[in-house]
């Protein structure tokens, strides 16, 4: 397959030829599930997955386009920016995100902060609820919409510096010691953080970011609906989000 791949990019190259383009976005096809799954399950209730493949096949269609194997980067790195990127572009025209939304999820995040505190422990969507004078099913929305509008709010800025992100994927290969002490200090706080999530919270997050299944795989796994997976992704990542602190955009990268 590898081969395959190699030999149409070569031809690709010299020709230009429709026909073998067509070719390269089959055999690439999957890449495009594969980012669409990992957003879907940020926003899976809000956009359809369908949608997001769709407006992913532009951004690979893109990437072919503009790919320059000279950079030193794997075209699969450099077109999961591009697919990321153009399914990031068309969410953000939908327009679904709530003018309020940004000011209540500010308001979850420093009551969570101010409980966790108090409490010496991860607070109930009870107690969170009672806080913020709304009930637990809005506090579970709230939740939900505001781990999708970090994503977008992160996105503004990778969709507007790809070639620039592109570029530090190559210059980190050349791990500098702060790199690699950077590296050590995420991981260690990351380790923490999973440790202090609930049992099933640590099973979707190890599915999700280190097995890379989908909402679908994961609720089929620990048979409960798409919809309670997602809540329970939520909030664990709403906790692992204030454990890691300025490091929380890793959670959004993968």
């Amino acid at each position: 397959m590898a081969e395959n791949k190699e030999t149409l990019w070569q031809s690709y190259r010299i020709s230009k030829e429709p026909l073998i383009k067509e070719k390269l976005i089959l055999e690439y096809a999957s890449l495009v599930k594969l980012v669409a799954g990992r957003i879907s399950i940020h926003i899976g209730q809000y956009v359809d997955y369908e949608d997001l493949i769709s407006y992913g096949i532009f951004g690979l269609i893109d990437a072919i386009d503009k790919f320059n194997p000279d950079k030193g980067v794997k075209f699969e790195t450099y077109a999961s920016l591009r697919i990321r990127g153009e399914i990031i572009d068309n969410i953000r025209r939908l327009d679904w995100v709530p003018r309020t939304l940004r000011q209540k999820s500010k308001q979850l995040d420093k009551i969570y902060s101010s409980l966790e505190a108090e409490l010496g422990r991860t607070p109930s969507y009870e107690e969170i609820a009672e806080k913020m004078n709304i009930s637990v099913d809005d506090v579970k929305d709230v939740m939900q919409k505001s781990v999708a509008s970090s994503l977008i709010s992160l996105d503004d800025y990778v969709d507007s510096n790809k070639d620039v992100i592109v570029s530090d994927v190559v210059e980190a290969k050349a791990d500098s010691p702060d790199l690699t002490y950077e590296k050590k200090e995420v991981k260690a706080i990351l380790i923490d953080a999973i440790n202090q999530l609930t049992e099933k919270e640590k099973k979707v997050v190890t599915l999700y970011y280190f097995e890379e299944l989908t909402l679908k795989e994961i609720s089929k796994i620990m048979s409960v609906s798409e919809s309670r997976i997602s809540q329970i992704h939520s909030k664990a990542v709403v906790k692992l989000q204030n454990k890691l602190g300025k490091y929380k955009s890793i959670l959004f990268l993968n």
